[in-house]
């Protein structure tokens, strides 16, 4: 299990589910000559192609495509590359290249051979994944000159200089196979993966990206390194650079380094098989182990360049958005399924559009599935409505603009259009949704949409069978010329994100009911803001046996208020491009928020509104717990989920009732079979409010108006009284006993370790610091002692590592080691994470890894501040415990004067292999 900063993943159909919503996100394009930001006099090799919308695309003699999206409001820079390859391209005995490439372009090249380690070092955020049309590679980090420059080196020289090798592959082998036998303990992800494979009878979208076993197990070098260089070249690339950097310096060091590159003189030949019009229904039943049931309904369709895609995207939000679908009202809200979800692929050839739900152990999979065919189908009898489309359009339009407005996420969502033909279909995919008309969609659907083009069913012969038209190739050229660009968004301020400047920008004060307010306004690209707003409620007597109710009661409130239903409170959240998450739990609420200038006034009105005038419907309710209880029954199945339970059930020094008390999943599942919503509504009515002991902060950091902010603030919590007064909920530290655990999760193919152990120490503690860089350089980045272990050295997991936290107020910390790992691996994962924690006690580290990592661990810090949902948070925090940024300045100097003596003292002082409880949940026989 790796950490999502620097996880590598592969993106097939269960991994598409678990990412939630649509696959997709489009937007942008204007052609004019480039801005005068940009010398007129380009670099040698490198030609100027056209300016859409801000965006500046050239073409490098050699065939390298690049884009330039500036953005200096975020001090923070992404370099992404796209190859125009992945499982679509594999030949017979070839599937899963793509993907084990994706992995070993990680393991270094010619002039970068300790590839992790440098990117450790320098605090870069990286990824790479594998789709069916492209594999793509991106670093996010601080916008630095001297990074900038290493990224685009490192990646001219992995293009064609990457160590594919036996002996790179003998160790990623293991780490490859972990990672497909983690995907195959998701039974939905199992499902849609076997669904698909039944749906196409000779395309390639019909395998999983990942590959088959055989295929992978058996891999030949020579064929592998084949495969690399006819896809890895310059030709077949484009690359982007997102965010702050100075383009001229940027088109400097992309002609010094890819322009030294070769066209190559190889051809690609365009693919050409295409599966024929399905000629009937057909099913599958996948047999596993698991708790949960489910059901899914899977349609040929077009390709993302279609005219028509976009309508098979509303579509899919018609069928299945939450709560607003047609089968979330004739599923969950009927209580035939505890969720309902879509998928519509966005592929350069012809696609599809999938739905499915998940149920509970004593729903019926059969109804369902008839319910959820008869819905899909049912378009002829039931037209789109206007009600319907526009619901959907703004649905699409919010999507787009949260990713068009981040730098990172829209050069990384490049990718998918750059793999289906151009990157401009971002911008023509957006004014088509605007287009769109309820005709449009109703012909769509009428024509896709139709029990012989359906994958769920057996096959069953018709002799007049209604079939679709058989799916074709769009020219995407002749696509592009239909598109008319639109104005360019505006740039916004450079951000300095040092402490120093953030204390000095942000507004800081009280409207003297206990609520507490940081405001740090500025101008963002998009006009986005956001918002942290944290709730402190009762004490350790008054929230006895309520820690059930103050979890739903939480839950409810993103449910509907008195004025709006669930559905129609989405809906105008949606419209106003906005995104609000309501969490809490015994003792405190957090409420995350974000959304753009104009419409910040009118979303406050609906924070106000969820807060204050919840509807606590029952049919809501009942939906809430179901959804719930089937998720943790999945989870009693699941080794990750199992293990993690065992361990904190071991650390549980609380009673009965104490809010404090962790509850364990069977706990959890007995008190929501027994929850009542007039106890839920009871709880937030007693609890929720804002005085001098129920304090609440908020932080808001982004483009909004301070002063109208505050009065906003006033007018909408000013006068919120609650019944009882807040006490904050102490920690006590009680000493782990140490000691081994064995749970069985039969028919698992992947397992999971974690281990666990307190440590008497708070945030304040002298020793912090030194615990803090002992578990970064242990298990706590990509170049930790345990990750190259157990992954670089030994190959037996996909990913692992330790992490260390402690209270602020309390002197109660908390260190875990955790790994995945095939379960015949066990003894050599157990060995390797002893020996490599043992080792660090009582060798420690040596004074070059710890100035290498002092390094890398503080331009992480430095560029999480300019994530300003990051700060937001931070800033909230610092209300609460009356800190400001110059607390991180801080911390920061006391981690700078570290000595390796410093961290093998602290360890030896409170770590112990032997004291942790150490969990191994599998299939052990």
């Amino acid at each position: 299990m790796m950490s999502s900063r620097f996880s590598l993943s592969v993106v097939s159909l269960s991994m598409a589910f678990a990412f939630g919503g649509l696959m997709h996100v489009p937007a942008i394009a204007a052609e004019s000559t480039p801005p005068a930001a940009v010398n007129t006099k380009l670099p040698a090799g490198i030609q100027f192609v056209r300016n859409v919308e801000g965006i500046n695309e050239y073409v490098l003699t050699n065939g390298l495509k690049v884009l330039l999206v500036p953005d200096a409001s975020k001090p923070s820079t992404t370099v992404n590359i796209t190859y125009r390859v992945g499982s679509r391209y594999e030949n017979y005995g070839e599937t899963g290249m793509a993907h084990l490439l994706e992995h070993l372009m990680f393991k270094g090249s010619k002039q970068h051979p300790r590839l992790w380690e440098e990117m450790s070092q320098r605090g870069v955020q990286f990824n790479g994944t594998t789709s069916y049309d492209r594999t793509n590679y991106y670093e996010t980090f601080a916008a630095k000159p001297e990074t900038l420059k290493w990224a685009l080196s490192m990646e001219a020289d992995r293009m064609v200089n990457s160590r594919i090798s036996g002996e790179d592959l003998k160790t990623e082998f293991s780490v490859v196979r972990n990672e497909m036998e983690k995907n195959e303990n998701s039974s939905i992800g199992m499902l849609m993966q076997r669904v698909t494979s039944s749906a196409y009878q000779w395309h390639n979208y019909g395998k999983d990206t990942i590959g088959a076993r055989t295929d992978v197990e058996n891999v030949n070098i020579p064929h592998l390194q084949a495969f690399w260089r006819k896809y890895y070249q310059p030709d077949n690339a484009t690359l982007t650079v997102a965010g702050a950097f100075d383009a001229n310096q940027v088109l400097q060091l992309v002609a010094q380094h890819f322009g030294k590159i070769p066209r190559p003189k190889r051809v690609i030949e365009p693919t050409y098989t295409l599966d024929p019009t399905q000629d009937g229904e057909r099913d599958v039943i996948v047999r596993r182990v698991g708790e949960s049931p489910a059901v899914v309904a899977m349609y040929h369709t077009m390709p993302a360049a279609d005219p028509d895609y976009p309508a098979t995207e509303a579509l899919a939000l018609i069928l299945a958005d939450s709560p607003n679908g047609r089968l979330y009202k004739a599923l969950v809200e009927a209580k035939k399924t505890v969720d309902v979800f879509p998928y519509a692929a966005n592929l350069d050839e012809p696609g599809f559009l999938l739905i499915g739900a998940n149920l509970r152990s004593d729903q019926d999979t059969a109804e369902a599935k008839k319910i959820m065919v008869s819905t899909i189908e049912g378009f002829a009898q039931q037209p789109v409505t206007e009600e319907e489309l526009a619901r959907a359009k703004a649905k699409l339009n919010s999507d787009l603009a949260q990713i068009f407005n981040d730098p990172e996420k829209f050069a990384v969502a490049l990718s998918d259009n750059i793999a289906s033909g151009d990157w401009r279909l971002f911008l023509l995919f957006r004014d088509r949704v605007n287009a769109l008309t309820v005709a449009d969609v109703q012909r769509v659907a009428t024509t896709w949409l139709k029990t012989s083009n359906r994958t769920t069913g057996s096959f069953i012969p018709e002799a007049k069978p209604d079939r679709v038209p058989a799916p074709a190739k769009v020219n995407v050229t002749e696509q592009i010329k239909t598109f008319k660009p639109g104005a360019a968004i505006a740039q916004a301020e450079v951000f300095d994100s040092s402490t120093a400047n953030i204390d000095k920008r942000t507004q800081t004060g009280s409207l003297g009911n206990g609520l507490k307010y940081a405001l740090l306004p500025k101008t963002t690209r998009g006009n986005t803001v956001v918002m942290a707003m944290n709730l402190y409620l009762g004490d350790a007597q008054s929230l006895k046996n309520q820690a059930l109710n103050a979890e739903l009661a939480a839950a409810m409130l993103n449910r509907g208020t008195e004025k709006l239903s669930h559905q129609a409170f989405t809906e105008e959240l949606d419209k106003l491009k906005a995104k609000l998450q309501i969490t809490g739990g015994a003792g405190n609420v957090s409420v995350t928020l974000e959304t753009v200038h104009d419409s910040l006034p009118r979303v406050l009105e609906l924070v106000h509104d969820a807060l204050r005038q919840p509807a606590f419907n029952e049919t809501e309710f009942t939906q809430l717990v179901n959804a719930q209880l089937a998720q943790l029954e999945e989870s009693s199945k699941d080794p990750q989920a199992l293990a993690i339970d065992a361990v904190r059930q071991a650390n549980n020094s609380w009673p009965v009732g104490d809010p404090r008390r962790y509850q364990s999943i069977a706990e959890k599942i007995a008190g929501l079979k027994n929850a009542k919503l007039s106890d839920v509504r009871a709880f937030w009515k007693d609890f929720y409010g804002i005085n001098q002991t129920n304090q609440a902060q908020v932080a808001v950091v982004g483009d909004f108006d301070a002063n109208a902010l505050k009065g906003q603030l006033a007018s909408a919590f000013g006068t919120w009284k609650a019944g009882h007064d807040f006490q904050r909920l102490n920690k006590v530290y009680t000493a782990t006993q140490g000691k081994d655990q064995r749970i069985a999760t039969p028919d698992k193919a992947n397992a999971f370790f974690f281990a666990n152990m307190s440590v008497p120490t708070s945030a304040q503690s002298p020793d912090y610091p030194a615990l803090v860089m002992a578990n970064y350089l242990l298990g706590g980045n990509v170049n930790s002692r345990i990750f190259n272990r157990i992954r670089q050295k030994d190959g037996i997991s996909y990913g692992g590592g330790s992490s260390y936290n402690a209270s602020y107020l309390d002197e109660v910390g908390a260190f875990s080691a955790y790994a995945i790992y095939a379960p015949q691996n066990r003894e050599k994962l157990e060995t390797g994470m002893r020996e490599e924690i043992n080792k660090a006690i009582n060798e420690g580290f040596t004074a070059a890894e710890l100035e290498d990592a002092k390094k890398s661990y503080l331009q992480e810090r430095q560029l999480e501040r300019s994530q300003d949902n990051v700060l937001a948070q931070e800033l909230a925090a610092n209300l609460f415990l009356g800190l400001n940024m110059q607390h991180d300045t801080e911390l920061e100097k006391k981690i700078a004067a570290l000595s390796a003596a410093d961290l093998k003292a602290a360890m030896q002082k409170y770590l112990a292999y032997e004291k942790m409880v150490r969990v191994f949940a599998g299939d052990f026989k």
